[in-house]
């Protein structure tokens, strides 16, 4: 693609957060876009967020379950960028019905990095090296391609679909689970909704992470200590609305809770 057309639609789906409109999607106005021009977009919309005051905190990996990637009938992972207007913590309402479209909810792993990684070659005992600590995490996805209509370079151009996420309120050293077999459970409005197991992200979480780092690596982007990594749902997604109110227990981690308005 052109870099006028690239930087025209990171533009549109700035445009299409902030005033909370979908837009068509762009496979179907661009049947040539390629997964590089899909990470361009990405980077010129994460530009926009940047100019407007947000700061980068961290990264997500998205679909990198089976589940997920069936649902939104996409075959590899992606990723994106958190800023600090996206996190949330325990205890705190999240506004989605001001700030985004049409929401679901995953459960998923936090890593808090203590170092540096920078690809490619990072291996999983480089990736629990570098952790500071796991901790529980709702992150709540939101598209800005209408009614969820995304091929890969939809969701890929669209900062993997980031919307808000929330942190529970313990942390635990990572060498002290089993990351790959700990259980997960999800209640919406008090009824159990789905369960999973860290092996449903990639085998396990930590793969995810080596993923992303080495993936990364081929840009010269480096996951930075210090930065909140989000390591990909072990669940299926749930559409969510103002008044649902949601908990996730990781066993061996914590749980994480969170009432949407």
């Amino acid at each position: 693609m052109e870099k006028t057309q690239i930087q025209d639609l990171g533009d549109e789906l700035y445009q299409a957060m902030v005033q909370r409109e979908a837009v068509a999607p762009l496979t179907t106005r661009f049947e040539d876009i390629t997964i590089g021009d899909a990470y361009s977009i990405s980077q010129r919309m994460l530009e926009r967020r940047l100019e407007s005051g947000e700061r980068v905190i961290g990264k997500k990996i998205g679909l990198t379950s089976k589940a997920v990637q069936t649902m939104l009938k996409v075959d590899q992972p992606d990723f994106g960028y958190l800023t600090d207007k996206m996190a949330f913590s325990q205890g705190q309402e999240m506004p989605i019905s001001e700030q985004l479209i049409q929401p679901k909810a995953e459960g998923e792993i936090a890593f808090i990095l203590k170092k540096d990684l920078m690809g490619p070659g990072i291996t999983n005992a480089e990736v629990l090296a570098a952790t500071e600590c796991v901790m529980p995490c709702f992150e709540v996805i939101d598209s800005r391609i209408e009614n969820w209509q995304i091929k890969i370079q939809d969701t890929i151009a669209d900062n993997a679909s980031c919307g808000l996420f929330i942190l529970g309120d313990k942390a635990v050293d990572p060498r002290k689970v089993d990351l790959t077999t700990c259980g997960m459970v999800v209640e919406k409005n008090g009824a159990v909704i789905s369960t999973g197991a860290g092996a449903a992200a990639l085998g396990s979480p930590v793969n995810c992470v080596a993923w992303l780092a080495n993936t990364l690596g081929q840009f010269g982007i480096a996951l930075k200590a210090g930065e909140v990594i989000l390591s990909g749902s072990l669940v299926p997604l749930a559409p969510v609305q103002a008044g649902d109110h949601m908990c996730v227990s990781i066993g061996g981690i914590g749980s994480a809770s969170v009432r949407f308005i």
